[in-house]
C-alpha cells in the first residue's frame, strides 16, 4: 500500500484496526511511534546495483490500554510527516513486534488494515542461475551459479 491509498482510506474510517494474516488483531491501544523514510543501497547476488525506498511505520504496544490512535491524529501525524521528510508517495512497510520485530506489508481488507507476511526472494534469478518450482509440500529452490 503506498502512502497516497492509505490517506484516502483514513477520513472514511470510524476506528483504526491492524490484523495479522493469522486473523489475531494488533492491540487497539498501539501507538504509532515512528513514521519514517527508509532508503536501502544494495547490490544483488547477480551484481546489479539497487535502490528501494520504503516508507516505516513502527507499531508499539504498551501499557496503556486506553490509549487509542484514532484515523484522524493518524491522517494528521502522517501530514507533519510530509512536513519534515520527502516520504513521496512510497510503499508503506509496518514493523511490529511480536517474539521479535517483524516487517510487513501492508493492505487494507474489509474496516482493517493487514499486515501481510514479507518474503525473501533471489533478484538476480535470471542472472544467477537460480530456479524455484513449486511442489505441493513446499516450495523447492535449486540454486547455482553465484548464489553457490
Amino acid at each position: 500500500m503506498k502512502l497516497s491509498e492509505i490517506k484516502n482510506l483514513l477520513p472514511n474510517l470510524n476506528t483504526l484496526t491492524f490484523k495479522l494474516e493469522n486473523g489475531s488483531s494488533v492491540p487497539s491501544h498501539f501507538h504509532i511511534t515512528e513514521v519514517g523514510l527508509l532508503t536501502k543501497d544494495f547490490i544483488d547476488c547477480g551484481g546489479t546495483l539497487r535502490k528501494e525506498t520504503t516508507i516505516n511505520f513502527q507499531l508499539w504496544n504498551s501499557n496503556d490500554i486506553e490509549h487509542r490512535l484514532d484515523s484522524q491524529k493518524l491522517l494528521k501525524i502522517l501530514h507533519l510527516a510530509e512536513e519534515k521528510l520527502p516520504l513521496g508517495d512510497a510503499e508503506i512497510e509496518v514493523e511490529y513486534q511480536q517474539d521479535t520485530i517483524g516487517k510487513y506489508d501492508l493492505t487494507f481488507r474489509g474496516s482493517s488494515f493487514l499486515l501481510q507476511n514479507k518474503n525473501t526472494a533471489c533478484l538476480a534469478s535470471s542472472q544467477c542461475g537460480n530456479s524455484e518450482k513449486q511442489d505441493s509440500q513446499a516450495k523447492v529452490t535449486t540454486k547455482n551459479s553465484c548464489c553457490n
